[in-house]
C-alpha cells in the first residue's frame, strides 16, 4: 500500500525543481499583488498587520486634520521637517521589509517594490519616468511622476493652491526608502506639485553632494535627529538578561526580553525607574509571561548589579524545608544536616534575592519572611547568631495577593511589605504585537540549536499564531515554535500542522484550536469531543494526492497561483513549475466575475 503523503513533503517535492527554472525567477521582486496579499485584518483583536507589521486605517480627512494642527502649531517649516522626518522613517523601514522577505530581488525589483509600496499604502499612483542606478560607481539619479496625491489634496482642500510643493512626506518616504536601499542620503525634490495647481507632481532623486547640501530645503534632514533604522529584532540593550550571571553570551541572547508593545514599553520603563532604588519590587503576572526574565533585568539595571542574583521558587521546595532554604541551617540542627550551609539569604548577600510564586509559602513561612524583612537579619535553623544580610527582594506572584489576603491564605502585613513598587507584566494575548518579534526570535533559535535551516512561516501559519489566545503565555509560544522547527523539513517553511496537534491543542478547560478536514485551524468549543481527522487517502498513489491538494489548494484560492504559493509556503514559481507538469491549469478554477 502506497505511503501518505504529506503536505510537507509535496511542499518539499515542489521546491525541488531544477537549477535553470530557479535562476530564472531567483531575482523576481513583488508584485503589487504580493504585497496586498501581506495586508491582513483581525478586528476581533482590532488590529491590522502587513506581513508581521502592525498598521493603522487612517482617514484621508483625519490625516489632513492633523496636517492642518502640525502647520498651526509649528508652523509650515515645522510641520514640513517633522513630516519629512515621518515619512523618512516609514520609507527605511520598508525598505528594510523588502530586503528581508525578497533578498533574491535585484537592485531595480527592490527599488519598483518601493513604488507599488507608496501606492498599496494609498498616498499616490507612482508613473516612473526614468531610474538610474549604479551602486559600485556611487551614481543615483531617479524621476517620478505622482498622481492623485493624497497630500495634494488635503492642502488644497485645507489651504487652497500653495505657491510652495506640498507632498512632504510622500518626500520623506521616497528619501528613507531610496537612502536605506542605497547605504547613502538619497534626497527626492519636487520639481512640479498638484498642491500648486499643477495637473500632478514630479520628483527627481540624486545622491546628496556638494551641490545638494547647499539646498535650504535640506535643512529637516539632520544627522542628529534621525538616523537609519536598525533592522534587527527591536531589543533593549538594558534588559538583555540570562538566568544567571555565568550563563553563555548566546544564552543570554536567548533569554532576552523580546518586545516592542506598549504594554512590555510600560513594563521596562517601570523596572528602569525602580532600578537604581533599594525598594522592594512585586511581579505581577499569569504564569509563562516572563518573570524571571524581568526580575534579571531589574537586578542588571539595578546598583546591586555586581552581586550575585539568587532565584527560588517557593511552590519546588516542601514546607518542612522552606526555613532551611531561606535560612540557612547549622550542622547537628536535624537529622541529616551533617554540615552547615548558607541559606538563600547570605548566599544574595549584595545583590537580590527573586522569590517567585510567593504565594505558595505557608502561612508559618510568611511570618518568618516578615521579621527577616523587617529587621534585616536571619538566624539559620539551629543557629543562636544573627546575621545581618542586606538583599534587594524582589517577588513574583501568578495570583491576585489581595485576593488572598481577603481569602486568608496569605499574611496581610506580609503583603504590605511587599507590595512597595507593584509591576504588572501583560499576558501574551494583550500584547500580540510582540508575536512576530518572539516567533522570529524562537525559531532562529532551535533552527540554530538543531542544525535546521527554517525559512519561515506559511501564511496559514502566521496566522493561527496572531489569533491564539496562549493561556500559557510566552512559554506555550516558545514550546510550539519548538516543536514547530522540529516538526518542519529541513530547507522549508513552518505550517501550520507543524504547529498544532490534529486532535485540538489548548492547554486549558477552554477553546481548542484544531485541524479540519481541509487543513485548515479552526476552532473547537469544549463540548466538542468529536476528534477531527484527515480523510483517509492511504489507498491513493502519491501523485494523485499531490494533484488532489493542489486542486484544492486552487478551488480556495480562485486560481491565484501566487496566494496558493503563499498558502504553501514556496515560492510562485516553484508551483507554477509543479502545475505545468502536472497539467493543471489555474485558470480553469477562477470565478466568473459578476455583472
Amino acid at each position: 500500500m502506497p505511503r501518505k503523503l504529506r503536505l510537507s513533503e509535496i511542499a518539499a517535492q515542489a521546491q525541488r525543481v531544477d537549477s535553470i527554472e530557479d535562476a530564472l525567477h531567483a531575482g523576481d521582486p513583488p508584485t503589487l499583488h504580493d504585497l496586498t496579499e501581506s495586508l491582513r485584518f483581525t478586528p476581533n483583536d482590532g488590529r491590522i498587520w502587513f506581513d508581521t507589521r502592525r498598521m493603522l486605517l487612517f482617514g484621508a480627512n483625519s490625516f489632513g486634520a492633523l496636517r492642518r494642527e502640525l502647520i498651526e502649531a509649528l508652523g509650515p517649516i515645522g510641520a514640513r521637517d517633522l513630516l519629512m522626518r515621518v515619512g523618512f522613517s516609514a520609507g527605511a523601514s520598508d525598505a528594510a521589509f523588502v530586503r528581508k522577505h525578497w533578498p533574491e530581488s535585484d537592485d531595480a525589483g527592490v527599488l519598483s517594490a518601493g513604488e507599488r509600496l507608496h501606492a498599496v499604502m494609498g498616498m499616490v499612483k507612482v508613473e516612473t519616468i526614468r531610474r538610474d542606478h549604479d551602486i559600485p560607481n556611487g551614481t543615483f539619479d531617479a524621476e517620478f511622476l505622482w498622481h492623485d496625491s493624497i497630500e495634494a489634496a488635503e492642502h488644497i482642500k485645507a489651504y487652497g493652491l500653495s505657491p510652495e510643493p506640498t507632498c512632504w512626506m510622500q518626500l520623506g518616504y521616497a528619501s528613507g526608502y531610496a537612502s536605506a536601499f542605497y547605504g547613502k542620503r538619497v534626497i527626492y525634490r519636487e520639481l512640479e506639485c498638484a498642491g500648486c495647481g499643477s495637473s500632478h507632481c514630479r520628483i527627481v532623486g540624486e545622491t546628496t553632494n556638494e551641490r545638494m547640501d547647499d539646498i535650504e530645503d535640506l535643512r529637516w534632514l539632520q544627522l542628529d535627529r534621525h538616523t537609519l533604522p536598525n533592522t534587527e529584532t527591536p531589543t533593549r540593550r538594558k534588559t538583555e538578561a540570562s538566568s544567571t550571571p555565568g550563563d553563555t553570551a548566546a544564552r543570554g541572547d536567548f533569554q532576552r526580553i523580546v518586545g516592542v508593545s506598549a504594554a512590555v514599553s510600560i513594563a521596562l520603563q517601570k523596572i528602569e525607574r525602580v532600578a537604581p532604588t533599594p525598594a522592594t519590587v512585586l511581579l505581577n503576572g499569569e504564569s509563562g509571561v516572563g518573570k524571571d526574565l524581568f526580575a534579571n533585568a531589574l537586578h542588571r539595571n539595578s546598583l546591586l548589579a555586581d552581586g550575585p542574583f539568587v532565584a527560588l521558587n517557593c511552590a519546588a521546595i516542601p514546607d518542612t524545608l522552606m526555613e532551611a532554604e531561606l535560612f540557612g541551617v547549622e550542622k547537628g540542627a536535624f537529622t541529616g544536616a551533617e554540615r552547615s550551609r548558607p541559606g538563600r539569604f547570605e548566599r544574595a548577600d549584595g545583590g537580590t534575592l527573586f522569590l517567585d510564586e510567593i504565594p505558595s509559602l505557608s502561612l508559618e513561612a510568611q511570618g518568618k519572611l516578615l521579621r527577616t524583612l523587617q529587621d534585616g537579619e536571619i538566624e539559620r535553623v539551629g543557629g543562636g547568631q544573627s546575621i545581618r544580610v542586606d538583599v534587594r527582594i524582589v517577588a513574583a506572584s501568578n495570583k491576585d495577593l489581595f485576593q488572598e489576603v481577603q481569602a486568608g491564605r496569605f499574611r496581610e502585613d506580609l503583603y504590605y511589605r511587599l507590595n512597595v513598587f507593584p509591576i504588572r507584566l501583560p499576558p501574551l494575548r494583550e500584547r500580540r504585537d510582540d508575536i512576530p518579534l518572539l516567533v522570529e526570535h524562537f525559531s532562529h533559535h532551535y533552527a540554530e540549536r538543531y542544525r535546521k535551516s527554517i525559512t519561515g512561516l506559511t501564511r496559514k501559519a502566521s496566522d493561527a499564531l496572531l489569533e491564539y489566545d496562549y493561556p500559557g503565555n510566552i512559554r506555550e509560544l516558545q514550546n510550539l515554535v519548538e516543536r514547530g522547527v522540529i516538526n518542519a523539513i529541513d530547507g522549508g517553511p513552518i505550517d501550520v500542522f507543524h504547529l498544532f496537534e490534529d486532535a485540538g491543542f489548548s492547554s486549558n478547560p477552554g477553546p481548542k484550536l484544531r485541524i479540519n478536514d481541509a487543513g485548515d485551524l479552526e476552532t473547537a468549543s469544549p463540548a466538542d469531543s468529536a476528534v477531527v481527522k484527515r480523510p483517509d487517502t492511504t489507498s491513493k498513489p502519491a501523485a494523485e494526492q499531490e494533484v488532489e491538494m493542489l486542486e484544492r489548494i486552487l478551488r480556495e484560492t480562485e486560481g491565484n497561483v501566487s496566494l496558493a504559493a503563499r498558502e504553501l509556503g514556496i515560492t510562485r514559481a516553484k508551483l507554477a513549475y509543479r502545475l505545468q507538469k502536472l497539467e493543471l491549469d489555474p485558470g480553469a478554477y477562477r470565478y466568473p466575475r459578476r455583472p
